[in-house]
């Protein structure tokens, strides 16, 4: 951003549904530039005014039992530059539209006075109340995908990217699961401000991009609410049985229904074919084993039912966006926290003997 230029006004949304740690976090670091002081490669003037707006005027408690302040009401602020849904917490599993109306009707004219709507992970449940993302491309943490998709059909999601920008003038924001609410910040830091404002912010606050991807992160689980009983006693014995020998084959067998039939409603129930979801639980299996052992990945690949190691790194690849050395850097615990009188140092060099 050139100097000079007109100072953003941030609308960051407090809910009693909302986590104060994202609210919290995204608050402190698109205020950092006025934290930081003089800089080198950030502006002189703070490019963000960043407000907690709420329904009312003053303190909302969130759903964790802390309160945080509301600086002004939704009825003080006629136009916005930019409007932010911080995470909410979906406490029974599901969203009960209709509670915060006043707040669905503000965030349609914000968007219809030039602002850009911004979510946070689960912040995305109050947006689409709007209507304005149907048919529009977002995110959401991959925990909630289900029930969003239950609240929200006409919105197509994809819990495993980072972050989403649609609309003509990028003015749909969605960033995915937790802790990418640091990407968010960061875009619209890089968006706003420029590259090298982000890459100071983010050196500062030890911020990461998740380049990656959120595959790493995602936990299969195999839907079971399908209402096919051969189906789900089929995923129940596989779920202790994947690492077998021909596990569709025995799957079928056990069964007692037509090959051709059993493939069609296996993947008409699950939504994967039958050597995909076998495929799926094994690569979980792995993952696990990573992150809690130190036994060598080809050992691995073996006891989840893999006789070709390479086939298995790359097939662990493809899935999770990491090969197997690169996960278990990563996810495993590392023995300066696990208890292990090894140093950081001897951990780092023990792992990369096994990659």
């Amino acid at each position: 951003m050139a100097e000079g230029r007109r100072q953003l006004h941030v609308s960051l949304i407090s809910l009693p549904d909302a986590a104060i740690s994202t609210l919290s976090g995204i608050y402190d670091v698109l205020n950092a530039f006025k934290l930081l002081g003089a800089v080198e490669s950030l502006p002189s003037t703070p490019p963000f005014l960043v407000e907690i707006v709420g329904a009312k005027r003053g303190p909302v408690t969130l759903v964790s039992g802390l309160a945080v302040e509301a600086h002004r009401s939704i009825d003080e602020i006629e136009t916005t530059d930019i409007v932010i849904v911080p995470s909410v917490v979906l406490s029974d599993g599901s969203w009960a539209k209709g509670r915060y109306p006043e707040l669905v009707v503000w965030l349609a004219a914000m968007h219809e006075r030039g602002a850009i709507l911004c979510s946070a992970c689960s912040g995305i449940f109050l947006l689409a109340e709007t209507g304005l993302f149907d048919n529009v491309e977002s995110t959401v943490h991959w925990g909630y995908a289900d029930a969003f998709r239950q609240s929200y059909p006409a919105v197509p999601i994809f819990p495993d990217r980072v972050l989403v920008t649609a609309g003509a003038r990028q003015q749909f924001v969605s960033s995915g699961a937790s802790m990418t609410w640091h990407d968010l910040v960061l875009y619209l830091i890089a968006r706003h401000v420029g590259a090298t404002a982000a890459q100071t912010i983010a050196r500062f606050f030890a911020l990461q991009w998740h380049h990656d991807g959120l595959a790493p992160y995602i936990v299969f689980e195999g839907p079971k609410a399908h209402g096919d009983a051969a189906i789900v006693a089929s995923q129940e014995w596989l779920a202790t049985h994947f690492s077998v020998a021909n596990p569709v084959d025995e799957m079928i067998r056990r069964s007692g229904v037509a090959e051709r039939s059993f493939k069609r409603r296996f993947t008409e129930a699950t939504g994967y074919a039958p050597l995909d979801y076998v495929q799926r639980l094994r690569v979980e299996d792995a993952k696990r084993r990573l992150e809690r052992t130190d036994a060598p990945v080809d050992e691995i690949g073996w006891n989840v039912g893999y006789e070709d190691a390479a086939f298995f790194r790359r097939l662990f690849k493809r899935t999770t966006g990491l090969s197997p050395g690169q996960y278990r850097r990563r996810f495993q615990v590392p023995a300066y926290a696990s208890g292990s009188s090894a140093g950081p140092g001897s951990a780092v060099a023990a792992r990369s003997q096994r990659k």
